[in-house]
């Protein structure tokens, strides 16, 4: 569905990066305990922490305790606080790519759907420019997916249909 609560955009980008190389469902079992050490993904929160919360998310055992992602987390929570100060809003900038509207696409199969587009090759290369960690293609598209900027049920599926009328 259209998602374009600032705080669950930055939630979804930082367990999209958790997620690299592993499977969702880890990250889900996960999600909880993500909440809580990460102050509920309260981008201005998680933009101050220092090295006594890194090393404290380090030892919790609640999360993936990789060093690259959990600098990530931090360096995104900084790099998300500028771009909603030059944009207005994250969900602005990131909408922006897809011009506020939801790609519709009409996948018959799974094998249909692609893991990363043009367009996620595009905003990948931007969030990047922007100081953003873990957001290659890849990433971006399973954010672009999870958040509702691109459909990708299937037509057969009873989402698709409800998730097209969604705005």
């Amino acid at each position: 569905m259209p998602l374009h609560d600032e705080r669950a955009l930055f939630e979804f980008l930082v367990l999209e990066g958790a997620q690299a190389g592993l499977s969702w469902l880890t990250i889900l079992r996960k999600r909880e305990n993500y909440r809580k050490a990460f102050d509920n993904f309260e981008p201005g929160k998680v933009a101050r922490y220092g090295d006594k919360k890194f090393a404290a998310l380090m030892n919790d055992a609640g999360i993936v305790r990789n060093r690259q992602k959990i600098s990530a987390a931090i360096e995104n929570a900084r790099a998300f606080l500028i771009v909603q100060k030059e944009f207005g809003s994250f969900d602005k900038y990131i909408w922006g790519f897809v011009n506020g509207k939801p790609i519709v696409n009409r996948w018959e199969t799974l094998k249909e759907i692609p893991a990363k587009t043009p367009l996620s090759e595009t905003i990948s290369k931007d969030l990047i420019k922007r100081g953003f960690r873990f957001v290659g293609p890849t990433i971006v598209y399973a954010h672009m997916q999870a958040t509702g900027m691109v459909n990708d049920h299937l037509v057969d599926c009873f989402r698709h249909r409800a998730v097209a009328r969604r705005k």
